[in-house]
């Protein structure tokens, strides 16, 4: 059953309110996207809106939508290639202009949450926010000993309808997964479970003051970037050092500064990789209003980390991999590829490799040899993921975070200047990182320091030895319950989409026909189009 059915007809209510259906002409949508175009328009709300002359309509649906379809548009926000100018203008002020909370509100919360008064904490509290975000919004405020400060608010009530989201999410992932062989090969159903736990963690101020402290460690007297000092935090309320600088995006700013974008662009990748591969712990959340520049020292400025709430971590292995598996594409070396990608046991038995090593060949090979101006890094990874679905291929999802970061960063690449080399910059760090983690010496080292775990865990074998033997007389009477029980969710899967391809027909029918008939016929229609769906409820 579909959950929080309600919501989705709200959802549906809020894109016909603000006709969504008219920011882009239907002629120029695919075919795909235009079912969906026309049950926008059949909404009761569509047809006494007059939001298609609101210039921020899009910006206004996706705030009143929720948190999530914020995030959407923030990422959305850095794709200049893929999004109309018209639009663009709209998805950047979701950066950090969404329409903020009421300051009593959050004056309170922060009064609440810190067990004070706000004239007891700051010498000084401004009123209107510095920005608002999707989560949260910032205000600027001073300490009593004169240092500036930002105080950033989650925004009240918020958790309980991300939650509902997620479920509504997590739904269509089983669903997807059940029907859809590239959603069972990208794991849908644990990347949707791990993000919600990535956005859950978002809403605690407290877990992103320990990324910031320890981000702040990591690049400690850098020449590349600085990271604020956090002074206070729970989980509602976060005190911080104020910086100054502006958003990566200024463009103009820079240029009237005369700072060097091709230096700028070559510090941010740099920046980007050592956070991968030299600490492990990358940002993960890095659209243009969270990156910012100091403009202080314009010869040799520094990138200013914002809002590390969502970060992001791989197993050493995957490090390993990913590391590989890039060096091989700037070398061309495809065979090489395909080898890693079946060492890391991402490839089926009976894959033709070959053939795969052939069609990375042909759809990855030409980005080493493109700038970033004619780099479409985001339609390359759609090609690889299609690759992926037809020769089966296991994505693990614990990457996903890490492929949806080098989306941000090639958009920010790709803004602050479209020429940046990132292969030729990438190669010297990727190769002294994978010689340093292949070391013989440092492998001994660390098979020394594993050597007092290992002697300590001798003293388990006998027991471990029994419980093998003991497993291996259960797995035939294991097996073969599995099997049927695989035969029955077969047979329910088939029956699944017997029903759904029923209703989903039904459904589409009576509301194209609906389309098409006098009102009055319409609205019996669009009745029988609503039993059709209760049907696939109940059933």
């Amino acid at each position: 059953m579909i959950p929080h059915f309600s919501r989705l007809l709200e959802l549906w209510r809020l894109a016909a309110h603000h006709r969504l259906d008219t920011l882009i002409p239907e002629e120029e949508l695919p075919a795909k996207a235009r079912p969906l175009v026309q049950l926008i328009k059949l909404h009761p709300a569509a047809w006494t809106s007059r939001a298609s002359k609101d210039p921020l309509r899009l910006k206004h649906a996706l705030e009143e939508m929720g948190p999530l379809f914020v995030k959407l548009g923030q990422l959305l926000s850095t794709r200049r290639d893929l999004i109309p100018p018209e639009l663009l203008i709209q998805l950047v002020q979701l950066q950090d202009r969404v329409t903020p909370f009421a300051t009593d509100i959050a004056r309170q919360q922060v009064e609440t949450s810190l067990n004070a008064k706000i004239e007891t904490l700051f010498a000084r509290f401004d009123d209107a926010p510095l920005a608002a975000a999707s989560i949260a919004q910032v205000h600027t405020a001073a300490l009593h000993d004169g240092r500036e400060v930002i105080v950033k608010i989650v925004r009240p009530a918020i958790r309980p309808q991300i939650i509902k989201d997620f479920e509504i999410l997590n739904w269509l992932g089983h669903w997807l997964e059940a029907r859809l062989e590239a959603a069972r090969a990208l794991h849908l159903v644990q990347v949707i479970s791990d993000y919600r736990q990535v956005i859950l963690n978002e809403l605690d101020l407290s877990l992103e003051a320990a990324n910031t402290m320890q981000m702040r460690h990591n690049f400690m007297g850098s020449s590349m970037m600085y990271v604020p000092e956090v002074y206070t935090a729970t989980k509602d309320v976060m005190v911080a050092e104020r910086i100054s600088g502006v958003p990566v995006s200024d463009i103009e700013t820079f240029e009237r500064l005369g700072m060097d974008r091709a230096q700028l662009g070559e510090k941010g990748l740099t920046i980007f990789f050592t956070q991968v591969f030299r600490d492990n712990f990358f940002h993960a959340d890095m659209h243009p209003g969270n990156v910012f520049v100091e403009t202080l020292n314009p010869q040799n400025p520094r990138f200013i980390a914002l809002d590390c709430a969502i970060v992001g971590e791989l197993s050493k292995s995957d490090q390993m991999t990913v590391a590989r598996l890039l060096l091989a594409v700037m070398n061309n070396n495809f065979e090489q590829l395909i080898q890693i990608v079946h060492q890391a046991g991402w490839i089926p038995a009976g894959t033709d490799q070959n053939t795969l090593a052939r069609e990375m060949r042909r759809t990855v090979g030409p980005m080493i040899s493109k700038p970033m101006d004619q780099l479409d890094f985001a339609g390359i990874l759609v090609q690889v993921m299609d690759i992926a679905r037809r020769h089966h291929l296991e994505i693990p999802p614990q990457l996903m975070l890490l492929l949806k970061t080098l989306v941000h960063v090639e958009g920010l690449g790709r803004d602050l200047y479209p020429q940046l080399d990132i292969w030729k910059l990438a190669k010297p760090i990727l190769t002294e990182w994978v010689k340093q983690n292949v070391n013989p010496m440092n492998s001994l080292k660390e098979l020394g320091q594993q050597i007092p775990d290992m002697l300590m865990g001798a003293t388990d074998l006998p027991a471990l030895l029994i419980d093998s033997l003991h497993n291996l007389r259960q797995q035939g009477a294991w097996q073969d319950r599995q099997w049927r029980e695989l035969q029955q969710m077969r047979l329910d899967i088939q029956q699944t989409r017997r029903r759904d391809w029923i209703a989903a027909s039904g459904f589409l029918t009576l509301l194209v026909t609906a389309t098409q008939l006098p009102w009055p016929v319409a609205v019996i229609l669009l009745i029988l189009a609503g039993v059709v769906v209760l049907w696939r409820l109940i059933a």
